[in-house]
């Protein structure tokens, strides 16, 4: 496969359709529980307690979210708490930094599987694709996809906001050729998150036998249905009440979710919020 040629089409058809963008979206505020089936429920932070951890598993399983998504520490707990319900366990993996070694990563995976997960989501590492190492980038995730399948589920976090589309393209081409299940935009702890742009531009990389989640700025429903209307069948957040409860107010958060105009009006783009 030529990859150079993929590239070229790829990021030049997504350039046209970027003002597709600024697409109409379902107007919110009436409750909507079909929407929780693209939710994983997300508690990544570094002071997260146990407590918190086990009201986002009792949120997961009343709005009935796809997964809860937690650090390795917190896979037993969440596995336990969650079993019979239909929710599944979801853990990181070299997360947030994705810097961590192949064997590290593998065990990492390897543990998080043994410990319950259903899903795991690993973190490419981001120097290696910049260096042009894309063999260390395959190696990566192929040792993730060989410790959690077939028990597990792979998602691959590329981190989009630190890539060129160029480097993005290749990062889901090493993780389509590793065999991974997903590809995933970003970490949320890196400069920026899921753009519709992106989703739009890795669902054409990875083609329909991969899919695609986007996470960090999925705040609220007009955001998640661009994600959806780009490909993206899994969102990584927090606000997955407040999607499927929806919300009086059609007006920007300032969640990131675009690069260039905020479906609600122009706004500039401060931080995301996961």
């Amino acid at each position: 496969m030529d990859i150079d040629k993929i590239i070229s089409e790829i990021t030049s058809q997504v350039i046209g359709q970027a003002s597709e963008t600024e697409q109409s979206a379902a107007k919110v505020g009436s409750y909507d529980a079909s929407y929780g089936q693209y939710m994983d429920h997300t508690v990544l932070k570094p002071a997260t307690t146990q407590s918190t951890v086990a009201k986002f598993c009792d949120e997961a399983m009343r709005y009935k979210f796809a997964s809860v998504c937690v650090n390795p520490t917190h896979v037993k707990y969440v596995a336990d708490r969650l079993k019979g319900s239909g929710v599944k366990t979801c853990c990181v993996i070299g997360f947030p930094l994705g810097a961590n070694t192949t064997f590290i990563k593998g065990v990492e995976a390897m543990e998080a599987v043994k410990n319950g997960a259903d899903e795991v989501d690993m973190v490419i590492n981001i120097g290696a694709l910049k260096d042009k190492d894309y063999e260390l980038v395959y190696e990566d995730i192929k040792a993730v996809v060989d410790a959690a399948h077939p028990k597990a589920t792979v998602k691959v976090i590329i981190e989009t906001s630190a890539l060129e589309d160029e480097e993005k393209v290749r990062a889901c081409e090493l993780a389509k050729r590793a065999g991974t299940d997903f590809v995933k935009t970003s970490t949320g702890f890196g400069e920026g998150g899921a753009t519709v742009e992106d989703v739009r531009l890795m669902k054409r990389t990875v083609g329909e036998g991969i899919m695609v989640k986007a996470s960090t700025g999925i705040n609220d429903r007009m955001v998640c249905d661009q994600m959806l209307a780009a490909g993206a069948i899994r969102m990584g957040t927090s606000k997955g009440i407040k999607i499927i409860e929806g919300d009086e107010q059609d007006v920007c958060i300032h969640c990131g979710a675009c690069t260039t105009k905020c479906p609600s009006g122009n706004v500039t783009i401060i931080r995301n919020e996961y």
